[in-house]
């Protein structure tokens, strides 16, 4: 049996169901993006079975791009979580056939809150369409299940509805990055955004004299953990880095000596940044494009208050 034919089939299948239902798209997405926009409260989604799994999904695409909305099971409200319905919310109730019962049990109660109800099903003479003040269509012409029962393409194109909804509504709200990120403060979008060198850096320092002998810079680079040592001059100002690459390449000279002054084989100059509220991003673009590793943070009088490694930055999940 060939297996990749089924799936090219199921997934070709699936897409000209969506490509069918964005050709037959009409006014009754605006009315129901102007409905949910409308909404000074939240969107509540609700659905039974393979619906309702889909609805919890398309809730929370909607709280994570400006639309405070969730999702909540029909039988659960009948047992008392119509309470968490306000007058100022509205509804987005997902029935395939319309006809679901439990969900159907819900409508009049919908109603008596006098709020917004958008019903998603496949036809608009389905009890969810009746009740429905905008209807959005999710009819299909074939599932994907080759018994043509299980829900496939229908849920695909519901999904996919949901999805066309969240988006309309981020252009509507003007919805930016920085307001995605504020909803997603652990991931990647959200550390990059948010995350700053002071909260990264480290504070413990392997600070030696300038004016030290190799042999005591290799002590406090051991005990740093770092793989380098900053030396200051007499006023605590950085004047040099040494790093456990320029040692070995100090090895390697004629006349090496460990009781040599370190500074004889520092990089003097080394790069600093002066702005421990710079985004840990922007650090992590600046180590790249000198290739260093080590990235000393200095106040305004240039002296250093924290180190920035590159594997901080990577583990914090900065990319």
């Amino acid at each position: 049996m060939d297996f990749t034919k089924i799936a090219k089939s199921v997934l070709e299948l699936e897409a000209q169901e969506i490509a069918r239902a964005a050709d037959n798209l009409t006014d009754d997405i605006n009315a129901a993006v102007d409905t949910i926009y409308g909404i000074k409260g939240k969107l509540i989604v609700t659905g039974v079975g393979k619906s309702g799994l889909v609805g919890a999904k398309i809730a929370a695409t909607f709280a994570s791009t400006g639309t405070s909305s969730f999702f909540l099971h029909p039988t659960e409200a009948m047992h008392g979580d119509l309470g968490m319905m306000g007058k100022n919310d509205g509804v987005l109730a997902i029935s395939y056939s319309g006809e679901s019962e439990e969900l159907v049990r819900i409508l009049p109660h919908i109603k008596r809150f006098d709020i917004p109800l958008i019903g998603m099903a496949k036809s608009k003479k389905s009890s969810l369409g009746r009740y429905s003040d905008v209807f959005l269509p999710i009819d299909v012409e074939k599932e994907a299940c080759p018994l043509d029962a299980a829900p496939t393409s229908s849920t695909t194109l519901t999904l996919a509805i949901g999805d066309a909804l969240a988006v309309c509504l981020m252009k509507k709200r003007n919805f930016k990055k920085e307001d995605f990120a504020s909803f997603h403060p652990g991931g990647t979008l959200g550390k990059k955004l948010f995350v700053k060198v002071k909260d990264i850096m480290r504070t413990k320092l392997p600070i030696s004299d300038e004016k030290a002998s190799l042999k005591n810079v290799i002590d406090v680079m051991t005990h740093g953990r770092l793989g380098s040592v900053i030396l200051v001059n007499d006023d605590k100002k950085i004047s040099a880095i040494l790093s456990d690459g320029d040692l070995r390449r100090a090895l390697m000279e004629e006349g090496f000596s460990v009781n040599s002054p370190a500074l004889m084989y520092a990089t003097k100059n080394p790069k600093t940044f002066n702005d421990e509220n710079m985004l840990a991003s922007d650090a992590l673009v600046f180590l790249e494009k000198y290739k260093i590793q080590l990235l000393v943070i200095v106040n305004e009088e240039n002296v250093p208050v924290g180190v920035l490694h590159i594997h901080d930055l990577i583990e914090a999940g900065i990319s």
